[in-house]
């Protein structure tokens, strides 16, 4: 074990390790040239600038970051009279944001832990950061980042890689690993729970033991963070590449409960797992959409991930002896305002996801007179694909697939419309919920 690796947890600054420029492949042709432009004023005004975070740990390991942030001894008034493309954000974390069109490069100052007593720096009495504008050196940057791989610092003057937390063997490992105490560290921001979870499906890394230990019992914390910050990190675990890995993370670490309660406990219900197999194929479909440079839609992914949900509110409800068209609304609706509770899904969301279950049932229907206004719905499509993705929860559809793939086939180009008709109840062999 290397020397650096003590400092993870102890969450104190060390003398850092220096990687020259012959001994890693970080190079400058890789790194945006505004983000370049941006390190070399702030070092010929005179301050320190590093590029940091994301983008150094994603070039050490022969990745493409899309950003690129910077981390300084100027502060935030500073950077902006250096740069007139520059604008201020933020309150409870202060940053530069340097505008290049549609680049931005964010720039941040070197942040320390201690509290000055000015105010900068406001702390919940469960531990959950409020503010945090102290600033500091370097060594106290670097500590206070959340993972090590996080906490490396490309030093433009020289090429070299610095490194006050052992972060660069842990990349070279393949490790994730927070920096400090890791329960003090998930109580001042719960959200690290859900980064931990992502960054591992994104870079392939394993989670550090002591780093993934305190989670399943701290994953209620999450219940603190902002519904409109859950929904931002729901886009991220689900819609870049990794949906399937984030899944099995969350499912892993305990994190799924919180997140989607009621979809995780369909799943749990679910004996023969039918509906575990179609939430990860269609996330598969998702990463390969992904990786094809395709669109992906938030309403259809958060279709898919409260389908569980939405499956068991309507067998209940179809139990109690609600007529089925209004027991498909009473569900969408009950599912829906739950789950609001936790993550701010966006009504130009959630009204199309929806439209989506609600579409179903009209598959089962097939008399051709009455499918023109059907075909015409703005959201049919997205509800097809849906469709063909339940066959891995169930093969009852399956005569209804052949006659619409037939269907379509024939009609391709062909104006259509529909009369308004009763939807049927959603097959209860797919539910399998005792």
């Amino acid at each position: 074990m290397s020397e650096h690796t003590e400092a993870p947890m102890t969450g104190t600054p060390m003398a850092p390790r220096i990687v020259p420029r012959d001994q890693h492949p970080l190079s400058r042709r890789d790194v945006s040239p505004n983000a370049l432009r941006v390190l070399y004023r702030l070092r010929e005004s005179g301050f320190g600038a590093y590029l940091v975070g994301g983008a150094v740990r994603d070039l050490l390991i022969g990745g493409h970051p899309k950003d690129f942030d910077v981390a300084t001894d100027a502060t935030p008034e500073q950077v902006r009279q250096l740069f007139r493309n520059c604008r201020l954000i933020g309150r409870r974390f202060r940053l530069a944001h340097v505008v290049f069109g549609r680049e931005i490069i964010e720039v941040a100052t070197f942040r320390s832990n201690a509290d000055d007593g000015s105010g900068e720096r406001e702390q919940h009495e469960g531990g959950r950061l409020l503010r945090d504008n102290v600033y500091g050196t370097i060594e106290e940057d670097a500590v206070r980042r959340d993972f090590t791989a996080n906490a490396l610092y490309y030093a433009i003057e020289d090429f070299s890689v610095r490194d006050y937390t052992g972060g660069f063997e842990d990349v070279q490992n393949s490790i994730l690993r927070l920096i400090g105490d890791p329960e003090q560290r998930y109580r001042e921001d719960p959200v690290r729970m859900l980064r931990a979870v992502r960054l591992s499906a994104k870079l392939g890394f394993g989670i550090d033991e002591a780093t993934a230990r305190p989670i399943p019992a701290l994953a209620s914390l999450l219940r603190e963070a902002s519904p409109a910050r859950l929904f931002e990190e729901c886009l991220k675990l689900f819609l870049s590449g990794h949906a399937v890995q984030s899944f099995l993370g969350l499912e892993a670490h305990g994190l799924l409960p919180v997140l989607l309660p009621e979809t995780a406990a369909a799943l749990k219900s679910n004996r023969s797992g039918a509906l575990r197999r179609m939430v990860v194929e269609g996330l598969r479909g998702t990463d390969e959409r992904v990786a094809n440079d395709e669109p992906v839609s938030p309403a259809f992914l958060f279709a898919l991930l409260l389908w569980p949900a939405y499956c068991r509110a309507l067998m209940s409800l179809q139990a109690q002896g609600v007529q089925a068209a209004e027991a498909q609304r009473r569900a969408a609706d009950r599912v829906t305002v739950h789950q609001l509770e936790t993550i701010a899904l966006p009504r130009r969301f959630s009204v199309p996801m929806q439209e989506i279950w609600l579409l179903q049932p009209r598959f089962a229907l097939r008399q051709r007179k009455r499918v023109h206004r059907f075909l015409a719905h703005p959201r049919f499509r997205a509800a097809w694909d849906f469709l063909q993705l339940r066959q891995h929860a169930s093969t009852e559809h399956a005569e209804d697939i052949v006659w619409w793939h037939e269907l379509l086939a024939e009609m391709t180009g062909q104006p259509v419309a529909d009369d308004d008709i009763e939807a049927p109840a959603i097959d209860a062999l797919e539910l399998d919920v005792p």
